[in-house]
């Protein structure tokens, strides 16, 4: 965090000072480290083992926090006697279809009640009942589990069984004591190289700091992300946050840092194929499916996504205006409708089949910033257009003319078709906008100086073709042609080079009533045509027609919330389900820690932040038989995004790889699994991924997997920006980290004959990079299953262009993805290092050839269920 979040790291820095206590789990000694009460290196792909066994030790010992638990998770809850878990099926869940790689979750339900699957895959079962081919494997292999951005899956109408004394055998508090007994801190030291000691302080010093008047929060990045486990990273550290009582409370939860300026905005209003504003999914390639349809497949019957219905409606109004009526849906059949999983990887492989002619890339440098950045050039190589917005001339705007291709003779510049259009960007300081990060905040900016030249803001450029392309399609009477013709485009400009206003946007974002009156909360959202909103969940940053997020009251001029600095989503809230941090009775459960409690003498919910529940909802309101929405839901019930307003332990439904999280390893990894039988994530993507280009190496105990016998981790540097598009074509950035290097020990570096600031060669089944060796003890060696494990640390954010230059460590990982959201795993790998530089020319390709010949690599290697 301090290396790649310094300005947040600050915060960190003063509950330090305070008191608190800092413990950095990474393969690495990072600054963070360094500053740290205690570094726990562990080997890249082991969390889960690690987090397990942490859950374990509080289920074990009896340290979670009961009342909390029982009250506000789904502990409790029963199960049906159809679940089978991997601790009786050797790794897997019941209900895996291992020919078609996916689980069937219906076996996952709760006694008493069916829980419908994840949003999206809810969606999928509207093609079962209406013999649509929407259950084929490539839709299913949509997933979205982005969707659950903001809320959990739905319930039918029924009770579910409990047992309040958490004894009975099928229970999920039961189901989750034996799932994690295998975990052990003996487990943790032969699977992670954690020594029992450092693992039993990490124990003590978490439970210690958790309970009634103390939490403790988890922080995370793309080193628990970027996994074919990745959202199951997550989901371990949510059930123990669960269990010790630091969710909804201030100083606890779970935060994701985002590596850009607004990657969390980005999910919120998408840059996602599977998803709408707001995280309503994207509908299916269904026949005869309407609005009401997809509303009754995706909304919850309790809850606030129960009122899914207005969300959507209002966002066709605000997209489509006046066209969208109630005697159309609303202009519903406008939307695009999904075939299956689109996400950039899928979107490569499109483009070497040739089904994929145009490509736009904004802000993205995928020649360097994606995994496998060969496969990526020969894609972009494939194309008849494509379109780079960008600050500079970066790898994927030249690699026609000096990519590494070019260099091998794989490509030559003369024969490749693809036009490729470069358009000057304009950088934040030159634009107005806002910023969403990592605790939902939007910041607005506002330039500081005009563009220069031709570079032009993203709103520019899209309002601009989007307004030409209207004009060229005027007149059209073609019904494919209405989508774009109809949209609402009537955007102010302001300028000589005639800006888009971006409040104007907002402000459509926002949303209005039907008498253009800015709405000022989505409570307002109604179902009726008679609401517009841009996002549900942003409604209310333009409140009474101001700028909520361009507010800037100074600290020390507010409380402790700082409530109006910027504008939280939803409703300006700063803690999310805020009730849990007061007992059913809605008393605090301690005053050091309290934050909104119920006023009796009010009937309402009062405190410090806005209270994240219905504010005249009494914790003694037991909902009456039959009720729906918000009312469905007790005064006890916090997470009211989930249908049951309970925090689950176990998910029923909303994961595409299992109610609970089970130690995988990486898609390559030079162990085998200790837990269990099953080597990898049996749902994993990857089979869509077989290529020449896009090799898999054998792992744990299969032949050839000692070719690659190094794990390999890939990192950001705070000198440098991602890809590099920001960073290296500046000098004093360049200076400070010239050139590519590779992290590796002082006992590694005696091993394979490198030098401290010589040369070695990184090698994969996919590619052989070269990078400055920089022997340091920040690596530190592990024993992992009785024998040495030495890792390579690779900071990804070098290319070809630019003042500083070097290699592309994203050259050398493959392609399989988390089966949630898609993302690749690029944190954990194995690998090669040999002294020297690489070789030029086609004899590159020749030696990473040989390793492949020398592993024995197929086609089919990798790609085992």
């Amino acid at each position: 965090m301090a290396e790649c979040h310094p300005v947040g790291f600050q915060w960190v820095m003063e509950a330090k000072a305070r008191g608190a206590k800092l413990i950095h789990v990474d393969p690495r000694f990072t600054r963070t480290s360094a500053l740290a009460d205690l570094h726990v290196p562990l080997r890249a792909g082991s969390d889960i083992v690690f987090l397990g066994a942490v859950v374990n030790h509080v289920l074990s010992t009896g340290k979670f926090f009961r009342d909390y638990v029982l009250a506000y998770t789904n502990a409790a809850t029963i199960l049906t006697e159809d679940y089978t878990g991997p601790e009786d099926l050797d790794g897997v869940f019941s209900g895996l279809d291992r020919e078609e790689r996916f689980y069937d979750f219906h076996t996952w339900q709760y006694e008493g009640l069916e829980v419908q699957a994840a949003s999206g895959e809810r969606d999928l079962e509207y093609g079962e009942e209406h013999e649509v081919p929407s259950g084929s494997p490539a839709v299913r292999q949509a997933g979205r589990g982005e969707a659950h951005g903001s809320g959990g899956a739905a319930l039918p109408a029924g009770t579910p069984e409990r047992d309040e004394t958490l004894t009975h055998p099928r229970c999920v508090f039961q189901v989750l004591k034996r799932h994690f007994a295998r975990y052990t801190p003996e487990v943790v030291e032969r699977a992670c190289g954690v020594p029992a000691d450092t693992f039993g302080q990490v124990c003590e010093w978490l439970t210690e700091n958790s309970g009634r008047d103390r939490t403790t929060a988890f922080v995370y990045s793309v080193g628990w992300t970027q996994h074919t486990v990745g959202v199951q990273y997550i989901r371990t550290a949510s059930i123990l946050q669960a269990l010790l009582g630091n969710m909804g409370r201030p100083g606890g939860g779970i935060l994701a840092l985002r590596g850009h300026a607004s990657i969390q905005g980005s999910t919120d209003i998408p840059t996602l194929f599977d998803l709408l504003p707001g995280y309503i999914p994207m509908p299916h390639a269904h026949s005869n499916e309407n609005l009401d349809s997809f509303v009754a497949a995706e909304q919850t019957r309790t809850g606030y996504w129960a009122g899914m219905r207005a969300y959507t409606v209002s966002l066709l109004k605000a997209w489509w205006g006046d066209a969208a009526r109630a005697d159309n849906d609303f202009c519903f059949d406008y939307l695009p409708r999904l075939t299956g999983s689109h996400g950039t990887y899928e979107t490569v492989m499109a483009q070497l089949a040739g089904q994929c002619k145009g490509y736009f890339l904004m802000g993205e440098n995928p020649a360097v910033g994606s995994a496998n950045g060969r496969l990526q050039r020969l894609g972009m190589a494939n194309l008849d257009w494509l379109v780079v917005r960008d600050f500079s001339l970066i790898e994927s705007a030249t690699w026609w003319r000096d990519g590494p291709e070019i260099e091998s003779g794989e490509l030559r510049t003369a024969d490749i078709g693809t036009e490729v259009f470069f358009m000057p960007a304009a950088a934040h300081t030159e634009k107005a906008g806002s910023f969403t990060n990592t605790q939902r905040m939007l910041q607005w900016h506002h330039p500081a100086v005009e563009p220069p030249g031709e570079a032009r803001s993203e709103l520019w450029f899209t309002y601009h073709l989007g307004r030409r392309i209207r004009e060229k399609f005027a007149g059209s009477a073609a019904e494919a042609d209405r989508p774009v013709l109809d949209l609402t485009w009537d955007y102010p400009t302001e300028g000589e080079i005639a800006e888009p206003d971006a409040e104007a946007v907002l402000a459509e974002i926002n949303g209005h009533d039907a008498g253009g009156k800015p709405l000022s909360s989505y409570l307002q959202l109604a179902d009726d045509g008679s609401t517009t909103c841009g996002c549900w969940i942003y409604s209310g940053v333009y409140a009474d027609g101001v700028n909520q997020a361009a507010r800037r009251k100074p600290g020390d001029q507010q409380d402790w919330v700082a409530a109006e600095w910027g504008w939280a989503w939803p409703a300006n809230r700063r803690i999310l389900y805020n009730r849990a941090s007061a007992d059913p009775d809605g008393r605090p459960w301690s005053e050091r820690k309290a934050l909104v409690w119920w006023d009796a003498g009010k009937e309402r919910w009062t405190g410090h932040d806005i209270p994240d529940f219905p504010p005249d909802k009494a914790p003694s309101y037991r909902p009456p038989d039959g009720a729906t929405g918000p009312d469905g839901l007790s005064g006890t019930d916090p997470f009211i995004m989930q249908a049951d307003g309970k925090a689950w332990l176990f998910a029923p439904a909303g994961l595409v790889d299992g109610p609970l999280p089970v130690h995988y390893e990486p898609q390559e990894s030079p162990f085998r699994n200790l837990l269990y039988g099953q080597q990898r994530n049996p749902v994993r993507q990857v089979t869509v991924f077989e290529h020449p280009g896009n090799r898999l190496q054998p792992s744990g105990g299969e032949p050839g997997a000692g070719v690659f016998p190094y794990v390999a981790t890939t990192y950001r540097l705070t000198e440098h920006h991602t890809a590099g598009g920001m960073s290296r074509w500046l000098p004093y950035l360049s200076e400070l980290q010239p050139e590519f290097f590779c992290e590796v020990s002082p006992e590694l570096a005696a091993e394979r004959g490198l030098e401290h600031l010589g040369w070695a060669t990184i090698v994969t089944a996919r590619a052989a990079v070269e990078a400055r060796v920089l022997v340091t003890d920040r690596m530190i060696p592990l024993t992992v299953d009785g024998r040495r494990l030495h890792q390579v640390g690779l900071p990804y954010h070098w290319g070809s262009n630019g003042l500083s230059t070097g290699d592309s460590a994203n050259d050398l990982i493959g392609l399989s993805l988390d089966p949630n959201v898609h993302i690749q795993e690029d944190k954990a790998f194995a690998c090669d290092i040999r002294p020297g530089r690489r070789p030029r020319g086609p004899a590159r390709l020749d030696l990473v050839r040989g390793y492949q010949r020398r592993a024995g690599i197929t086609g089919q290697t990798g790609m085992e269920v």
